[in-house]
């Protein structure tokens, strides 16, 4: 136990140092002050970045030079490198493919993707020194599109938290606040590109992954439905995992960048990469002038804070004020959705997530709290449950709770079809409905504290119930925490006091005080493969809250 224990911290001082003396090994010019250029270069949206290195205006170097510099000051703030690539970027960036449709183009990387010769351990300590021996086929295609991929971002451990920390890379900090997390799994993504040392960066989503950093960090992302977008041969905790399938998409800093990179790697026929890949072109998409928007304003656990609900209340009021019809929607209970995803995805009682973590190694506060009770026997569950549906009179809890226990086949495969049912629910559900998009909070609170996950690990409805239906799901930023209007009233705390344990669970973290001023964002979902649809929809709810003097302010660099 001592050894594996010595191994554990020798592991990750030697990838803490590796990290620091690649950072070291850069040239001085990465730890100069930003000049005017490098400003103009990191405020340039992607298809400028293309065009001005096509047409000579900068070199790759010189653009890899500016997104360098950037991306170390981001680190110092926030720690959120894990790879740092840029000394082989500087090899590949001369050699790029100038009539790719990436050309030049830094492109950031969540840890877990599959880059030759790198690392891709996602914070286990035990993966440490385990070099990728081949590229991904999105990473090939990245490279074959122009793009300089430069540096890797981080995650929590098991991938499966909205913080991202780790023993092996230490803990990411919200750009915004520090106090406070960037989110998760692909949270180091988030505070990268929140911070300016990224345009655009890829993460990946089973349960809000690239949704809630984005919300909490203020930046955008899409995610897709399974297939849709490339990700086969990159690392994962979860391997086989299909019952809710994780699936690649990008994340960025702007609406524009975010389109622009979904028809670049589009142009590259990603299923020419990636077998698992639909053979589905990017399709324009013609809206008519009046849309009819669906609001879903609760999750059936935990109520949206005062900041959330005021996100979807101000697009919900420019959307009105632009002629197009808002309705409110009710869905198929949330709330079922939500246990049967809970139980899908761990439905080996987290068996396989937990496998790689050594003996003294740090975990994450939600999945700690999640492996004792897999671990309890099973008479101590029983009467636990009971307990809580008959004493504490809280049918919510306890109907999670019973479901958490490792499945056999038969109930896996039953499991697998419940949920089958479930998603038949939501189609005639929308369709009666005749919406074309969902707005909804895309997580009750914005950005948690550091180690919140112990009390909010089970409050993901709003995000995870996407993953679960397999739609496409949009997140762009809106408004900020103010701590005057934000405040919750005392009547509604006791409410929900009252609610459920989850509820009361995420709540304890919810200050507006303290989070004034962190990025609140709202999700906008569309139907099955509708990507394309979906950032449409995202342009009208952004246009609509400009017109309306709501005008969202990214970090200054």
């Amino acid at each position: 136990m001592v050894f594996a224990y010595w191994k554990h911290l020798s592991s990750c001082r030697l990838k803490q140092r590796e990290r620091d003396e690649r950072i070291e090994a850069l040239p001085k010019a990465y730890r100069e002050p930003l000049s005017d250029e490098d400003v103009k270069i990191l405020e340039s949206p992607i298809s400028t970045l293309r065009s001005n290195v096509q047409n000579g205006t900068w070199t790759t170097s010189r653009v890899l030079l500016a997104f360098g510099r950037q991306a170390l000051r981001a680190h110092k703030r926030t720690n959120c490198l894990t790879e740092v690539m840029i000394s082989s970027a500087e090899e590949w960036a001369p050699k790029a493919n100038l009539s790719g449709p990436l050309a030049g183009v830094p492109v950031s990387l969540k840890d877990s993707f599959s880059v030759a010769g790198w690392d891709a351990c996602i914070g286990y300590s035990a993966w440490v020194g385990k070099t990728m021996q081949k590229d991904s086929p999105l990473v090939r295609l990245l490279r074959d599109a122009g793009a300089i991929l430069y540096v890797k971002t981080t995650i929590p451990i098991t991938l499966l938290s909205f913080e991202s920390a780790s023993d092996v890379f230490g803990r990411t900090t919200n750009p915004h606040n520090s106090k406070y997390s960037a989110g998760g799994s692909s949270g180091g993504e988030a505070a990268l590109i929140a911070s300016g040392g990224s345009r655009v960066g890829l993460g990946t989503d089973v349960a809000g992954s690239v949704r809630v950093p984005s919300h909490y960090s203020g930046i955008y992302t899409i995610k897709a439905s399974h297939q849709r977008f490339p990700k086969y041969g990159n690392m994962t905790s979860i391997p086989g995992q299909e019952g809710v399938a994780a699936t690649c998409s990008p994340m960025a800093r702007s609406l524009d960048d975010l389109e622009t990179f979904w028809k670049a790697v589009f142009e590259m026929k990603p299923w020419d990469y990636d077998h698992l890949c639909l053979e589905i072109p990017w399709r324009g998409v013609e809206l008519p002038k009046k849309i009819k928007f669906g609001i879903m304003w609760d999750d059936g656990v935990v109520p949206a804070s005062p900041a959330c609900n005021r996100a979807v209340v101000l697009v919900r009021d420019s959307l009105k004020s632009m002629g197009h019809e808002v309705v409110d929607f009710t869905p198929p209970d949330p709330y079922e959705g939500l246990k049967i995803a809970s139980q899908l995805i761990l439905a080996d009682a987290g068996k396989t997530v937990l496998k790689p973590i050594r003996r003294g190694e740090w975990n994450d506060p939600g999945m700690v709290n999640a492996r004792k009770w897999f671990t309890l026997p099973s008479i101590f569950k029983t009467l636990y449950v009971w307990w809580v549906r008959y004493v504490k009179r809280d049918e919510i809890y306890a109907g999670l709770l019973e479901g958490w226990r490792e499945k056999t086949m038969e109930e896996y495969l039953a499991l697998v079809a419940r949920r089958n049912s479930y998603q038949g629910l939501w189609f005639e559900t929308w369709k009666a409905a005749g919406i074309d998009f969902l707005i909804s909070a895309p997580n009750a609170l914005p950005a948690v504290p550091h180690d919140g996950m112990r009390e909010g690990f089970k409050a993901c409805g709003y995000s995870f119930l996407f993953n679960m239906l397999d739609y496409s799901a949009g997140v762009l930023p809106v408004t900020k925490v103010d701590k005057a209007l934000d405040a919750l009233d005392p009547q509604i705390a006791a409410q929900i006091l009252r609610k459920n344990a989850v509820a009361r669970g995420a709540y304890k973290l919810y200050d507006a005080e303290k989070m004034h001023g962190l990025p609140v964002g709202v999700q906008v979902v569309g139907k099955k493969l509708q990507e394309e649809k979906v950032l449409e929809g995202m342009k009208i709810v952004e246009t609509a809250l400009r017109q309306n003097g709501c005008q969202y302010t990214q970090l200054s660099l």
